[in-house]
Parts: structure tokens; sequence; C-alpha cells
């Protein structure tokens, strides 16, 4: 399936020596680690300096009992059993241990060989302890929480001199219509190679639950389009269904023109739904989708900027649920019924504005200063920076991650292909047909498309 990478089980890290004493360097604050993978680098940058672990750590601390997620997690983490205690035997035989964890990092289950096992309890590498990245460094199950393609950590690069004769591979398996992540399986070995078959056992099971998520999520979003029709017989307002994470399902009309989406035809497949590129509707659908979940009988109401519009519209938002799993919201547009969400103040929007952008030079990363960009452009899996220093590969997975963490620093999304710094727009030009190009103060004077559908938030952010 397109959502899940293969894993390379015979990719080679440079050798230990050479790691560790990059390792070595890394930690006591340089940055130079020309010999690191650029994922391992990435991680390794998120340990020292974003989640401050201790590198001299031994032993993963003891998860938190939290229990905020649904019923569908719940069948994730079941199915995953299922398919490693198949392939648990095999594991064992080499020396291999295979572990679960859900979404926070939190083992769940854990098969494999008694001995590796053993060792591995030493290391709190066993159900109820914490293997995120945030908690426990660079490792198989944390780093694949924190990236969308399987991972290996080999000896020295797991952020843990501690870890350091482990080598771990790991496969995340991610909502297929929010991407955030459910479940990890991992296998790991101490003092060995993983099992020549290991990416091929991690893929294979990563592919059949997630295509088990689409099925759940193409039903949800025909009830989702059901939910529609009904309540557009009921009422003539504007109306758009969107899915928890904000993408349009289907919309009237009406709704679409200030959408900017195709109207009355319906997206059930996750993978093609809608992206209005309104910000403001996006982080209300997934406050509603949260708030829903706690009070399946809440109803909002906020206010957005939409497309064609100079003055925001308000909106009303209902949930809609199959099996008691939230499943998407219905946006009635001109009406404000129900509980008033909250204003987001600033920078103080998820977890606080950016101040860095980090972007990879071969092996070493570059940490950018926000001023410094002049634009992001998708390329295939990649997004390349246009910069200061010239054309870099951000460590950032894809556009839409890089515009959501950039969206309240100045940055604004003006094509599928393009985000933009607002700031070092030098000109913008009007085509015969009306089409819109910006002219970039990059050192070649880059003249970046502006969409039809993105022109009026484009007009509105520079007041044109």
């Amino acid at each position: 399936m397109a959502d899940v990478h293969q894993l390379d089980p015979i990719s080679r890290s440079p050798g230990k020596a050479t790691v560790y004493g990059a390792w070595e360097r890394f930690v006591q604050g340089e940055d130079d680690i020309g010999a690191v993978r650029p994922e391992v680098a990435i991680s390794w940058h998120r340990c020292r300096d974003q989640h401050r672990v201790d590198p001299y750590l031994t032993e993963a601390p003891v998860a938190v009992a939290e229990v905020d997620h649904t019923l569908e997690h719940d069948v994730v983490f079941t199915e995953l059993g299922f398919r490693a205690a198949s392939v648990a035997h095999e594991v064992s035989n080499l020396g291999g241990v295979v572990t679960i964890t859900d979404a926070t990092g939190r083992v769940l289950a854990q098969w494999g060989d008694q001995a590796t096992r053993s060792v591995a309890a030493k290391a709190n590498m066993a159900p109820w302890f914490r293997w995120s990245e945030c908690a426990t460094g660079t490792n198989g199950m944390g780093t694949a929480l924190e990236t969308h393609a399987p991972v290996i950590i080999r000896g020295a690069e797991h952020w843990c001199q501690a870890f350091h004769d482990w080598t771990c591979a790991g496969v995340a398996v991610r909502d297929v219509v929010t991407k955030e992540p459910v479940a990890v399986l991992n296998i790991s070995c101490w003092r060995s190679e993983l099992p020549g078959a290991a990416g091929a056992w991690l893929s294979n099971a990563a592919t059949r639950t997630q295509h088990m998520l689409r099925r759940r999520a193409q039903d949800g979003a025909a009830e989702l389009v059901a939910a529609y029709n009904h309540a557009r017989s009921r009422s003539s307002a504007a109306l758009a269904a969107v899915d928890p994470a904000g993408r349009v399902v289907i919309a009237d009309d009406t709704a679409s023109v200030l959408l900017g989406v195709p109207g009355s035809t319906p997206a059930t497949d996750p993978s093609v739904r809608w992206n209005p590129g309104l910000p403001e509707l996006i982080r209300a659908a997934r406050y509603a989708s949260k708030q829903a979940t706690r009070n399946p009988d809440w109803v909002g109401s906020t206010q957005i900027f939409t497309h064609l519009a100079d003055e925001p519209t308000p909106i009303s938002i209902r949930p809609v649920f199959l099996s008691g799993n939230l499943v998407g919201n219905l946006i009635s547009f001109g009406v404000s019924e129900g509980e008033q969400l909250p204003r987001a103040e600033g920078g103080a929007r998820h977890g606080g504005r950016p101040h860095r952008i980090v972007a990879m030079r071969d092996n070493r990363m570059v940490l950018l200063r926000l001023h410094e960009v002049s634009f992001a452009e998708s390329k295939g899996n990649d997004v390349l920076l246009s910069t200061d220093q010239g054309r870099l590969r951000a460590a950032s997975v894809g556009l839409d991650k890089l515009e959501s963490e950039l969206g309240d620093a100045g940055f604004l999304r003006v094509h599928r292909g393009y985000v933009v710094n607002l700031s070092r727009i030098r000109e913008v030009e009007r085509r015969f047909r009306g089409e819109l190009f910006l002219v970039m103060d990059d050192q070649a004077n880059t003249m970046v498309p502006v969409s039809r559908r993105n022109a009026p938030a484009v007009r509105r952010a520079l007041d044109i």
C-alpha cells in the first residue's frame, strides 16, 4: 500500500567505532556528525535539544497509565498482537524479541527468545515501560513513532549509551485519516544483526493492519455522507462533511465554493479527500473531534475565514458517529449554534511557535532561523527549502506537516506544492488570465505559482 514504506533489512550504517565517535561528540554539544544517517541525526537532535533525554539513562521510565484512545485502536493492538505472535517463534529461534507499543511508546506486549527478554528486562524493555523518543531517546520503537517510514536503529545509533548493544527495527501503524500513530511493531536483537526477514515481516504486518483501517475509514465516510444527506433534507444552510483531520468528504454547491473544493462529489477514500487549505477550519474540526470523543452530544460554533470572503463566516459543528466511533463532523455555514470554540492566541497553538527549521545537508543538520527560509517546495516524498544557504532538504516529512508547524509563524500554503514565507515575497505578478505568481527574494528570484483556490487567502494575507 502507498501509506506503508518498505523496510530495507540489508541496509548498512557506518562502523560501530565511527558512529560511537560521532555520538560522543554530539552528546558533548558538537553538531558535526557526518558519519550518521540523516534519520538518526534528526532523532539525536530531538533527543538532545528538544526532549533533553539523558544519554546515560540505563533503563526506560515507567509509563503513565493513560487511556486516551478509541476502541478502533484496541482492534489494531489485537491485530498486531496476532501478527507478532505468528512470527515470534521464528524471531525467537534467531535470538530476537518482538514488541508492540501504543502511540505513547508504552510497551503493551512482548514475545521472543527468553534469554534476550531477560537482558531486555534489565533496561525495562518490557510491558508497562515507555519507549517513546522523548522518554528513552533514539530507538526502534520511539523513533518509528516520529517518522512516516520504517526505521532501523543499530548499536551506537541509539541515543542512550546503555542501549548500544541492541539492533532494533520498528514500523508505526498510522491512522489513515489523521496520519497520527496508533501503534508500533518492533523487532530487537542483542549483540547480533536482525533476522534477514525482519523487514518483510514488519512491512507485511503494517500493510495488512493499515488495510483494515482503510476499510474502516471508508465505512465511516459512508456514514458521514448519509448524515450529510439527512441534514441537507432538514436545513437550507450551506453544508459540508469533514473527517476528523478536517479534510472534506462532501460539500454542497455553496459550501464547496467557500471551501474551494469540488461540489456534491463524495470522497470516501481517505487518500483522495480534499484539503480546504483553511487552517482555521482544520483547527476547529480537530478541536471538535477531541471534544466529541469526550461528550458525544457536544455541538460547537466559531467563525472562520473562507475562500472568496473578506469577512469571517459563522459555522456550527456537529459530530457524526459510527458504532460509537467518531467519523467526522458536519459543518453548517452561516449558523452559530452550540458552545463557542476557544480562540487561539498568537503562537500558543499546537505547542508554541517554532523558532527553527531543521534541514539536512548531506549527513549534517542545518538549524535554520525562520527568516532564512524563503519557501518550501514538495518534491515527491521530500520537501526542499529555498534558503539563504541554498537549497536544502527539510527534516519534516511532507509539505502538510511543515504547513501545520509553520502556519502560525508567517508561512502560508499558496499551492499544492508550495508553502511560502510571507515576509520574503518581493513582488506579485498577475498574468493575462488572472493567475497570480509570487516573486520571492531568494537567490534566484523564484516565481512561485498561486493556485486559484488559494488566491483569496494570499490576497488577504498581503492586503491586496
